[in-house]
């Protein structure tokens, strides 16, 4: 599959150029003749991997094209690492198998309610009553984003419902930013990058997923906490975010149905009970008690403790002999973050630098001295794989970190091949790059 998108990136100018055309939408029935031959050679060079996408249509893959304004190698390689990323995060069963922590689901703002004039569906995300640090000491990182793909995976299946409804295509939604109490707490370092990191993962793997974005209710802050995030977004995702005044209540009933609209935004409806915020539906958050705070929880649960000099890297080695084992792992650090990835070496028996290996969890800084982080890894090829602690970034500070790692067997009947698997560790510390 690489190969073949390797040898279709060398070919010629026509299929690196961006054809979208001003004139045209670059959707189902309005397209130029340019598009439609992109849409087509798109087609061809992804067979491979259309039986693992959520869709097949034509309506769907125009939504990578238009991503990637109709550049037919751009959105080849933006539709690919979407194919992984459902893999990797197991998108597919993620909403039948996995339930968010309760402290996400009790004080996680926000939820789906109601439909615009047009039968998309809306989005609420309601900022006022979150408290980052609640959440960020109870929950970790991967939490937060497995509990927004399930939320983006139930707002593309709205859409689908809502197609079929209507009878027209519905693939985009409307969403209700509230920023009412937006403040200080909410602009703290580790969760507007944890944000950044939210909207990434929906700009890169829900293309064309967003119609409008209203900002209601925006303090004098807003402007800067907008500063602080808007590089994570796409252009085209800029244009579709108004900042409404104080008749915000009549703007929204221009594009919203009165008995589509919570009392509390200005229209008729309300839960069942006659709540007007429509709670049964939109999560208002509050703060988090400390009694979900996991830091203390579990402590001294770790196999290992270890050091990082400033300026340098450490690494566990595991040798997996056969395919479809896992790769477990938690850490915490003392007093500041730490980088981790996790890395297959390309040659065996000797030590080799992160450039020089095949990165399989992209390294990144995790502020697990807040949270502890936690995650798990398929190795879907035999080899040595590396986790790898990263502190090359800090002049000053050295990072003691306690952690463990498991290797889970694809089966429990194949506990007894164990001691041949082969789990090999060897630790080494590597100086800076």
């Amino acid at each position: 599959e690489r190969e073949a998108f390797a040898r279709r990136q060398g070919r010629g100018g026509a299929e690196r150029h961006s054809v979208r055309s001003a004139a045209m939408s670059g959707r189902v029935g309005d397209l130029s003749p340019k598009q439609a031959e992109t849409l087509s050679k798109f087609r061809e060079n992804i067979q491979d991997i259309l039986p693992s996408l959520p869709a097949q249509d034509d309506h769907f893959l125009l939504r990578w094209l238009r991503a990637r304004g109709f550049n037919l190698q751009k959105a080849e390689f933006m539709i690919r690492k979407h194919v992984e990323f459902r893999r990797q995060m197991k998108v597919d069963t993620l909403r039948s198998d996995w339930e968010p922590p309760e402290v996400i689901t009790r004080y996680f703002a926000g939820g789906m309610c109601g439909y615009d004039k047009q039968g998309s569906p809306i989005w609420y995300d309601v900022i006022g009553p979150l408290d980052p640090k609640g959440l960020m000491h109870s929950a970790s990182k991967q939490d937060f984003l497995k509990t927004k793909i399930r939320d983006c995976e139930l707002l593309r299946e709205e859409c689908i419902e809502q197609s079929k409804k209507h009878n027209k295509q519905i693939e985009a939604i409307t969403m209700i930013y509230d920023c009412e109490n937006l403040g200080m707490k909410h602009l703290w370092k580790p969760a507007v990058e944890l944000y950044g990191e939210v909207l990434t993962m929906f700009e890169d793997n829900y293309p064309e997923g967003l119609k409008t974005l209203f900002v209601i209710k925006a303090p004098k802050v807003f402007p800067v906490a907008y500063n602080l995030i808007k590089h994570f977004l796409s252009e085209d995702t800029r244009k579709k975010i108004q900042v409404l005044g104080g008749n915000w209540k009549e703007v929204l009933l221009q594009y919203i149905d009165v008995e589509q609209l919570p009392v509390y935004y200005g229209g008729t409806l309300a839960d069942p009970d006659g709540n007007p915020k429509c709670t049964s539906k939109i999560n208002f958050g509050g703060d988090v008690p400390k009694s979900y705070y996991i830091l203390e929880s579990i402590k001294q649960q770790y196999e290992n403790t270890i050091t990082v000099n400033r300026g340098s890297t450490f690494q566990s080695e595991y040798e997996m002999l056969f395919p479809g084992c896992v790769l477990r792992w938690q850490f915490l650090t003392e007093c500041a973050d730490i980088g981790f990835g996790v890395y297959m070496k390309t040659k065996v028996g000797e030590r080799q630098k992160a450039g020089e290996m095949v990165e399989v969890v992209p390294n990144q800084r995790y502020n697990s001295h807040l949270v502890p982080e936690d995650g798990t890894l398929t190795c879907q090829e035999p080899g040595v794989y590396v986790l790898r602690f990263d502190n090359t970034y800090s002049i000053i500070h050295s990072k003691k970190i306690s952690y463990s790692v498991e290797v889970l067997l694809p089966d429990k009947g194949s506990e007894a091949q164990m001691d041949d698997l082969g789990k090999k560790i060897r630790d080494v510390d590597v100086s800076k790059k």
